[in-house]
């Protein structure tokens, strides 16, 4: 029998950060830098790699800083020196203005767009609908794919971009699996052959540092949400 030549991408989440002060207040969310639990989270990330001897050809992260800190302390850990490609277009789905949004309207603008099958019209905090994140996502990683000249990649991206990526990969189709959950700093290992609808899932949201998911049974959203609500009074 005649193997697939597959190639093979590690899609991470960036680790964990502080998204508001203690009073629920956010903090600029294009600016906020890893916490120390998701410092923590991504050197793990790097170690399970460099315990593996897991060589990348390429390392891509969106333009924003908490990706970039996660990929440069993956890479420190297995001690490569690879020059970050930082594209824009991987950016995290893109949220309204918390300030417009009522406090009835809270829990659904939070959570609806990370439902099973969320529909195309469901927009991530008032903001940028599931359908506008499909449109941005899927033609850059068929760009990726039709590019030959990797065969390991590493993506260091976030959470909703994330799903997007392992929704195309599991369906092929113009489909959101918004309850793909991705844990900060989790692995998601997928392989792509030739044909457009050659993926194959290996593993998702595998968190070195909790890999059974044992902490809680929220959702990031659920727990963002949270957080929010105090700056309300809610």
């Amino acid at each position: 029998m005649s193997a697939t030549k597959r190639r093979r991408v590690y899609l991470m989440r960036h680790g964990s950060v502080t998204y508001f002060d203690a009073d629920g207040m956010p903090y600029a969310p294009d600016e906020v830098p890893l916490n120390e639990q998701g410092c923590r989270q991504t050197s793990a990330a790097g170690r399970v790699f460099a315990q593996q001897d897991i060589r990348f050809d390429r390392v891509i992260v969106s333009n924003l800083p908490r990706t970039i800190e996660s990929a440069l302390r993956v890479l420190a850990e297995t001690g490569q020196h690879i020059e970050l490609e930082q594209w824009p277009e991987f950016q995290e789905v893109r949220g309204g203005v918390l300030e417009d949004i009522l406090d009835d309207d809270l829990e659904e603008a939070f959570t609806s767009a990370f439902s099973c099958m969320a529909e195309e019209h469901r927009q991530f905090l008032a903001g940028e609908s599931v359908g506008q994140l499909i449109d941005r996502i899927h033609p850059v990683i068929d760009r990726l794919r039709a590019d030959p000249s990797w065969d390991t990649v590493l993506l260091v991206l976030h959470g909703g971009v994330n799903r997007a990526v392992l929704s195309y990969a599991i369906t092929g189709q113009r489909l959101f699996l918004g309850n793909l959950e991705q844990s900060p700093g989790c692995i998601n290992v997928l392989d792509v052959g030739e044909r457009a609808n050659d993926w194959v899932v290996q593993t998702i949201n595998y968190a070195p540092l909790l890999p059974l998911q044992t902490e809680s049974r929220y959702t990031t959203m659920e727990e963002v949400l949270h957080q929010y609500r105090k700056s309300r009074g809610l």
